[in-house]
């Protein structure tokens, strides 16, 4: 591997490190504060929501300035963040600084997740999109194998505030790497001039695309419907694990790693074969809906960790089907701000996931919450096929290049 590509997945790998880090002690330690699946619940929906909220606005930005700029702040701003928390912690006390810490790192987080969407063709011209999304969500993977066993380590021997610190040191060492991509790369990003006649002017070119383009539509529905599964079982994981199945800290962290394992061995096979997109579409979106199911109705906690893993493990698949058809349809000039509005309307359902859990949790139980979006996504499911199967051709098909 060329040593500028090893660089960038360094920094890519240090970068979901540090930040699945974070999004792992936040519901485990507000679970074990206040007990509360409801209040774990409720930390999900503050910490992500902000998240996706900023997509929009952070994809506009990466179409005016330099992408490489804006992954640079991501990275040192986020370091920054976590120290001044730990400061306020410090002064302050409550456990509530840890969950506004992990909203405001989430808007840095999507400001580098997009920044990267838009670099990444210029950085690996000479492989197929679909690859290099394989590729780089590998070394993201990664992070996510590593992150929950590194932050029951941390637990174990740290308090929450120390892990926070050394979290904001993985962010520096990420910036670092991608300084060090920066200063080997060849790569030229091509500008695109961008004229706006008022502050709207992004979002009414991002909202006239999806309007112009059926599977643009189609792709924001389906990933609407997976964005619940993938809600509510960010949401419940631990609740789920901990609370009804009595399980350990470490079993729980265990429980993550294995999720992040399946979805390399996922993502290697995505590499090397060669697949038509409409099957990768299908097949990831009916395994991700029947692990919900699988995790609503399983007696067992064995059972559970199987519905735990197909709903993990395939999310991913559908993201690279998702992420290669989106990028063929929208002009490039136009990428950033479109693919942000796009990624917003795909995530809002994930929020919503965690507040319905803080919401109904107590009333119903977490299982007949997880089978009620088990159900809507289905039901999304079903409607996207009955409502846009007949208004348009489908792809011609998925491919990696074995060329090299």
């Amino acid at each position: 591997m060329r040593k500028d590509y090893l660089a960038f997945f360094v920094s890519l790998f240090l970068s979901r490190l540090a930040d699945q880090i974070l999004l792992f002690i936040v519901p485990l330690m507000v679970f074990q504060t206040t007990g509360s699946a409801s209040w774990a619940g409720l930390a999900f929906f503050a910490e992500a929501l902000p998240r996706y909220l900023s997509f929009p606005i952070c994809g506009a930005l990466c179409d005016r300035f330099s992408p490489i700029r804006i992954l640079h702040i991501s990275q040192v701003y986020r370091a920054v963040a976590c120290i001044v928390g730990v400061g306020l912690y410090g002064l302050f006390g409550g456990v509530y600084w840890i969950v506004a810490l992990s909203a405001l790192c989430g808007v840095l987080t999507t400001q580098g997740i997009m920044a990267r969407e838009v670099v990444m063709p210029y950085i690996f011209k000479q492989y197929t999109y679909a690859k290099t999304l394989s590729y780089s969500q590998i070394a993201d993977q990664a992070g996510l194998v590593l992150g929950p066993l590194v932050a029951a380590l941390m637990l174990e021997a740290w308090a929450w505030h120390w892990v926070v610190l050394a979290i904001a040191g993985l962010f520096l060492l990420a910036d670092l790497a991608m300084l060090s991509w920066q200063r080997s790369s060849p790569v030229t990003l091509q500008i695109f001039e961008q004229r706006y006649d008022a502050w709207l002017s992004p979002l009414r070119i991002a909202l006239g695309h999806i309007g112009k383009f059926t599977q643009l539509k189609k792709l924001i529905c389906l990933a609407a419907g997976v964005n619940l599964v993938i809600g509510v079982t960010l949401a419940t994981s631990a609740a789920m694990a901990i609370g009804q199945y009595d399980a350990t800290k470490d079993d729980y962290a265990g429980l993550q790693a294995a999720g992040a394992v399946t979805t390399i061995l996922i993502l290697f096979f995505l590499a090397r074969a060669t697949l038509p997109l409409k099957l990768l579409g299908v097949l990831s979106y009916s395994l991700i809906a029947a692990g919900a199911f699988i995790t609503a109705l399983s007696p067992s906690a064995w059972g559970y960790v199987v519905g735990f893993l197909l709903i993990v493990g395939f999310d991913k698949m559908f993201n690279v089907y998702m992420r290669s058809v989106r990028q063929k349809i929208i002009p490039p000039q136009d990428f950033g701000k479109t693919v942000g509005v796009i990624t917003l309307l795909n995530n809002l359902s994930q929020p919503l996931a965690g507040l319905l859990v803080a919401l109904l949790a107590a009333p119903l139980g977490t299982r007949q919450v997880i089978l009620l979006l088990a159900l809507a996504t289905s039901l999304t499911g079903l409607a996207v096929l009955v409502l846009f199967s007949h208004r348009e051709g489908s792809p011609q098909g998925y491919g990696v290049d074995t060329d090299g």
